[in-house]
């Protein structure tokens, strides 16, 4: 392993890979890409890989609408070999109560006021798209066509290979032990493996962030949450878009090959790294799926995992320098949607450590907003 870089990049997921990607196309040198692991082995792993644009927030809107765009041209763009898989299927987003409906109405607003193609759509109309959706107690819902998902893995490896292609070097199975420092800069990363002097450190760990930020003696205001996932056999295509409904806490998915991916979030979760996987799950989100999609009852399930999401205070990332260690940057806390950003905010991040013209605000994403109470609270997260 080499002993210098430009800058050390902590993270081989989506963030990670993507970062040093547009960090070499735009011209640096010398970056080195550490993973504990392999590549995706993190919450890009083990996400539900949808993408949408149906955010609340405007930051979160641009983001995802901007990494469409991306996820769109992404074959050609990396010159990848296979396939990301990226179909848009559309997102359908059920209200079932006056609360969630009022709550759509604003998100729909912020959406039409970035140009993003969002529908607000009738019961009857709903159920046009997903026939089998299930319209007792529905007030209405959303819909946006080019809302869609990719194959994770396949992304990172497109990244992958166009950052390798690039001359950027990966280290995987390789633990970062800590973060050396000197004068309240960081001058490089000890690892399992030996050390790497570095004047940038990029920490895109993800869930494990606050781990890392610990190094430095600064406290990363996140928390990891366990979030678990299904998968079931094989059917017919029957079903185009994600369904989502916030009120039964269910996202639901048919994959390209048939199968259907879903999960449920669960608000009482505790603030730790378990990922084991656990039967109330598969109870919850069984009940949760067939009240919304009855159709799916007599569905097998084949595989059942967890992942962790790395939560912040207003469901909104962090992109900033750690006031104790200046040259450490962190990108963390996406609460459960790091993936279907990853794109737009790999260039962000790069523009910011290139120095050059942002293409939105990135101070909005600072970590001293907390502190300011100037949270960017985001409504739309399962």
């Amino acid at each position: 392993m080499q002993k210098t870089a430009d800058i050390v990049i902590i993270g081989g997921g989506i963030t990670g890979c993507a970062l040093a990607y547009e960090l070499a196309v735009r011209g640096m040198k010398n970056i080195v890409v550490i993973e504990k692991q392999y590549l995706a082995s993190g919450a890009t792993g083990r996400c539900g890989a949808g993408v949408r644009q149906q955010w609340g927030t405007e930051t979160n809107a641009i983001l995802a609408r901007d990494s469409v765009k991306r996820f769109e041209g992404m074959n050609e763009e990396l010159k990848y070999d296979l396939d990301i898989e990226f179909k848009q299927g559309g997102y359908l987003m059920v209200a079932y109560t006056p609360g969630e409906w009022e709550q759509y109405k604003k998100n729909v607003a912020v959406q039409h006021s970035l140009g993003i193609p969002t529908k607000m759509i009738s019961p009857q109309e709903a159920k046009e798209i997903v026939p089998h959706l299930n319209t007792e107690g529905l007030i209405g819902a959303t819909f946006c066509q080019t809302d869609g998902h990719a194959n994770p893995f396949h992304v990172v490896d497109a990244y992958y290979k166009a950052a390798l292609r690039l001359g950027v070097k990966f280290e995987t199975y390789t633990t970062v032990t800590d973060i050396k420092r000197e004068n309240g800069r960081v001058t490089g990363v000890r690892t399992s493996r030996g050390d790497i002097d570095a004047p940038l450190v990029v920490n895109a760990c993800g869930y494990a962030a606050g781990t890392i930020c610990k190094m430095v003696g600064f406290d990363l205001p996140l928390y990891p949450q366990r979030h678990q996932a299904l998968v079931t056999e094989p059917v017919e295509p029957c079903q185009g878009p994600m369904v989502i409904s916030l009120h039964h806490r269910l996202y639901c998915q048919q994959t390209p090959h048939g199968s259907f991916i879903m999960g449920v979030g669960d608000p009482n979760e505790p603030k730790d790294f378990d990922i084991h996987s656990t039967w109330e799950f598969l109870e919850d989100v069984a009940r949760q799926a067939t009240t919304v999609l009855p159709l799916l009852k007599n569905l097998r399930v084949v595989r059942q995992w967890s992942g962790l999401y790395d939560m912040s205070p207003d469901a909104n990332p962090i992109f900033d320098q750690i006031p104790e260690a200046q040259g450490m940057w962190v990108a963390a806390g996406f609460s459960g949607h790091g993936f279907m950003v990853g794109p737009q905010t790999a260039v962000l991040l790069a523009q910011k450590i290139l120095g050059q013209e942002c293409f939105m605000p990135i101070e909005k994403f600072s970590v001293d907003r907390f502190r300011r109470g100037e949270l960017l609270l985001e409504p739309a997260v399962v």
